[in-house]
């Protein structure tokens, strides 16, 4: 009855703290609670990334974006109510109350079927993988395994459990051997074909190979990249917007191990000590109007900031996405431990 404690927060907590604790969680949600159990509202990942997209601070108090007149339930009622106000809501969590106000417990939305998506998801698995050394010696990196599967196999699991099927590999590095280990993809539940690089041709240049082009919007993710994100979520929002391109931000702090000092004319007018820099960082997964390909040149090498630099320049719109799900570049070694370590609370 208490699975809600885990994430319960203080209207005070700041946005940062929060989104731990929703990505902790699991459930993309957190209960804003007084007085040890008293509902005052609820935040979601969405609640999150509209305060960021506005320009509300890191640090600001989660009550400035919480939503204050969620909807609940009440523990007297048959639990097909719960689920008709989920549906009809379209939430995936709904807290129940009881006649005073305070957090039961947390039932989840009866999800059906995913419809199919019929978007191509191009995946870059063409790497060397050299900080990963020595274990991408002898196998690629999309190879290596995180918790019992692949990485790259949970990579494509997380998609067609979303809907999605027709998947296109961009292979170099060792590549025949994630040619033998994902075949087809009809073990898979879907389709994979596969992009061969001769040479190495950048994270936008192997899009150029495409033998038969996109006719809507399609993602190109790294292959190296566990996440949570909810890609259909990710495919509204970038047609919504209009965008030629969609990038999926992270939110990146680092805190300085010095006091600060800010001056002026050799006047000291402030001092911090050890303060937090927050930097939005590209999170490696791209969303893309089949239009956006002719800008690639043919077989030349040419990364994806090349190709948004260009789609600037030529004032098309480019959108930015920010994630507030789980989500891990596994570029070093401290990253593939922590995946490890991560894994079964995200994947299993």
């Amino acid at each position: 009855m208490d699975n809600w404690k885990k994430i319960a927060v203080a209207p005070d907590n700041t946005l940062l703290e929060v989104m731990k604790v929703i990505d902790q969680g699991v459930k993309q949600i957190a209960l804003v609670i007084e007085e040890d159990c008293h509902l005052v509202g609820t935040v979601t990942d969405g609640d999150i990334r509209r305060a960021l997209l506005k320009g509300i601070a890191l640090d600001a108090p989660v009550s400035q974006c919480m939503n204050k007149n969620s909807s609940s339930g009440l523990i007297n009622e048959n639990p097909s109510t719960w689920q008709r106000i989920m549906h009809k809501r379209s939430l995936r969590n709904l807290p129940i109350l009881d006649d005073k106000g305070c957090v039961l417990k947390l039932v989840q939305l009866e999800v059906p079927q995913e419809p199919v998506q019929d978007n191509q998801i191009i995946l870059m698995a063409g790497g060397l993988g050299s900080r990963l050394h020595p274990l991408t010696k002898n196998q690629p990196k999309p190879l290596l395994k995180i918790g019992n599967r692949p990485i790259l196999e949970t990579i494509i699991r997380n998609f067609t459990e979303q809907g999605f099927y027709q998947f296109s590999l961009c292979i170099n590095y060792q590549g025949e051997k994630i040619k033998k280990y994902f075949q087809d993809g009809r073990h898979l539940n879907c389709q994979i074909d596969y992009i061969e690089e001769q040479k190495r041709l950048g994270t936008a240049g192997a899009l150029s190979l495409l033998t038969d082009k996109p006719e809507q919007a399609f993602a190109v993710m790294n292959g190296d990249i566990l996440s949570k994100v909810d890609f259909v979520r990710l495919f509204d929002f970038h047609q919504q917007q209009n965008n030629a391109l969609t990038l999926c931000t992270r939110e990146y702090q680092y805190q300085i191990p010095y006091g600060v000092i800010e001056h002026d004319n050799h006047k000291i007018t402030s001092i911090k000590e050890k303060p937090k820099q927050f930097y939005n960082i590209n999170a490696g997964i791209y969303i893309l109007m089949p239009e956006v390909l002719k800008y690639i040149p043919d077989n030349e090498y040419f990364d994806m900031t090349q190709l948004i630099d260009l789609l600037i320049a030529k004032k098309m719109p480019v959108g930015s996405f920010p994630l507030t799900e789980y989500w891990m570049d596994i570029g070093q070694m401290d990253d593939f431990h922590q995946a490890h370590d991560e894994y079964s609370d995200y994947f299993e």
